[in-house]
């Protein structure tokens, strides 16, 4: 019976690391507190401690271990929620300058690189863009990012 808890201890154990590396929302975790209670009742009980000593070393390693996965959880929530900062879906919403415009496209300078650019179906402003303009970036489309004209509250940060 001790190895048989000792075993749950380990299994339960690794399933609440697991769920700290990879956020599955208590998939792994909640089997894995499981797993740590029964083995330290087994354990314990296997070992010739009574049913009270049993229960409240249960009690103490549930409430350890599911603090553990309870803070594991909303880290890795946290980190799904978070803005993607790299890559093409990073570039949504950045500000840039245009270098060169003529309708309908041009390049423009965004975050220290040069772009082809086009005005986006979102940007209703009748005026061509020039050179030095403001503009931020509505969407990817290949390497061909969609444009509008900045706002000015969008170019204070």
């Amino acid at each position: 019976m001790t190895v048989l808890g000792v075993l749950l201890l380990v299994l339960g154990t690794t399933l609440v690391v697991t769920e700290s590396h990879v956020p599955s929302l208590g998939m792994l975790g909640g089997p894995g507190v499981l797993a740590i209670v029964l083995g330290t009742v087994l354990a314990v009980a296997g070992l010739g401690g009574g049913v009270a000593i049993a229960a409240v070393a249960a009690v103490l390693i549930a409430l350890a271990s599911g603090g553990f996965l309870g803070l594991a959880m909303r880290k890795g929530t946290a980190a799904r929620r978070r803005r993607v900062r790299t890559g093409a879906e990073g570039l949504i919403g950045r500000t840039g300058t245009v270098r060169s415009w003529g309708e309908p496209s041009g390049k423009v300078l965004v975050d220290g690189a040069l772009w082809r650019a086009r005005r986006a179906i979102s940007d209703d402003d009748g005026d061509e863009l020039r050179e030095g303009d403001h503009i931020v970036v509505e969407r990817l489309s290949g390497l061909t990012l969609a444009v509008r004209r900045a706002e000015d509250w969008e170019l204070v940060l």
